[in-house]
């Protein structure tokens, strides 16, 4: 029913007198259904330790809302049990693809998460400190292989900022520290103790090296911490509330979780929303289009930007999914792809070895 609903409420354009048009409105919204029936089952899939997992709807989080979808959420709840574990994704930064998970999917879902691992690199939080650029295809700058605590320090603001805006939403943090070969005690201990300080628990993940089981002590902390939930009253809310004008929502979400001073509406930007208001969709949840490289709308600028303000060019409304997305700064909705594609360097040796896939 509710796909059904979702379908039938799709805007395609326009009326000459500026009305909405949907797919119900063209009598197209059964038949969509009937097509949608089977196809929207999620696909069933395995990790490489047999683990079930299914992957469903996973679009990026920079120009859409970069969670799994509430059905396979589902499905995996009823599959795991009341005593069970459901690991759902929400891509890309923690201010754009977690924000929206609790904004738009729980709301819809009214489901809430017993615990957030937001996951870090030593390799990241360096590039958020100061780090040369990371740029695909070309070899990792020497920084990010060796030692560097004064590097990585100035880096660590940015998993502070994102541990504060989970608990925002009242959702206890474990981060889980992503182990690479190159990583050094110090580097991971200065890891541990920057993600504590902010109020997460800390947790060293070696699973790249050693699989399923170097993911043992992330595992057991994630179970402790969902326990202390489960024991008490949920804490869980709201960014915003629903009944908040659009434009308020857009700047809650600015200040509060990117951390902006305000924001700026272009012109077009400013008419599209005070159409949506009118139409009737000022009750829908902000599903923000904006980069992943930075807090900030501008990709340049790491760790925890400042006296910045964000930009709103253009709004959209996907009225179906439930949602309007306005896009800020430079971000386009085309996912950007290296110009030399990854299949070049993938290939068979004479002995039947596969090379290139990393």
């Amino acid at each position: 029913a509710d796909m059904r609903e979702r379908l039938g409420r799709m805007v395609i354009g326009l009326s000459k007198a500026g009305e909405p048009i949907t797919t119900d409105d063209l009598g197209v919204g059964g038949a969509l259904a009937v097509l949608m029936k089977e196809a929207i089952m999620p696909t069933l899939m395995q990790t490489i330790e047999k683990t079930p997992c299914l992957v469903h709807a996973g679009p990026f989080a920079n120009i859409a809302h970069g969670n799994s979808s509430i059905l396979a959420d589902q499905i995996a709840l009823k599959l795991v049990g009341e005593d069970g574990f459901c690991v759902t994704e929400a891509g890309f930064g923690a201010d754009i693809g977690m924000e929206k998970f609790f904004n738009i999917k729980c709301r819809y879902s009214g489901l809430t998460p017993q615990c957030v691992v937001l996951v870090a690199t030593v390799r990241a939080l360096k590039t958020h400190g100061g780090g040369p650029a990371v740029k695909p295809g070309l070899p990792l700058d020497p920084v990010y292989k060796e030692e560097n605590l004064e590097l990585l320090a100035a880096g660590c603001c940015n998993m502070q900022h994102h541990v504060k805006n989970a608990l925002k939403f009242g959702v206890n943090v474990v981060v889980a520290v992503n182990k690479f070969a190159t990583d050094t005690e110090k580097e991971i201990a200065l890891v541990k103790q920057k993600a504590e300080e902010a109020g997460a628990i800390a947790v060293l993940s070696n699973h790249w090296a050693l699989g399923g089981a170097g993911a043992k002590d992330l595992a057991n902390a994630v179970v402790e911490t969902c326990a202390k939930t489960k024991a008490g009253p949920s804490s869980f809310k709201f960014l915003y509330p629903l009944e908040m004008s659009l434009v308020d929502k857009i700047r809650k979400i600015s200040v509060e979780i990117y951390g902006a001073d305000s924001i700026e509406l272009d012109p077009v930007a400013e008419k599209q929303l005070e159409n949506y208001e009118k139409q009737g969709y000022g009750n829908l949840p902000i599903c923000m289009a904006k980069t992943h490289l930075s807090l900030s709308t501008d990709p340049s600028l790491k760790g925890v930007p400042t006296g910045f303000k964000v930009v709103v060019r253009e709004v959209r409304a996907s009225v179906g999914a439930g949602f309007v997305y306005p896009l800020l700064g430079k971000i386009m909705t085309i996912p950007g792809l290296p110009t030399r594609p990854g299949y070049y360097n993938i290939d068979l040796t004479p002995e039947g070895k596969i090379i290139g896939l990393f």
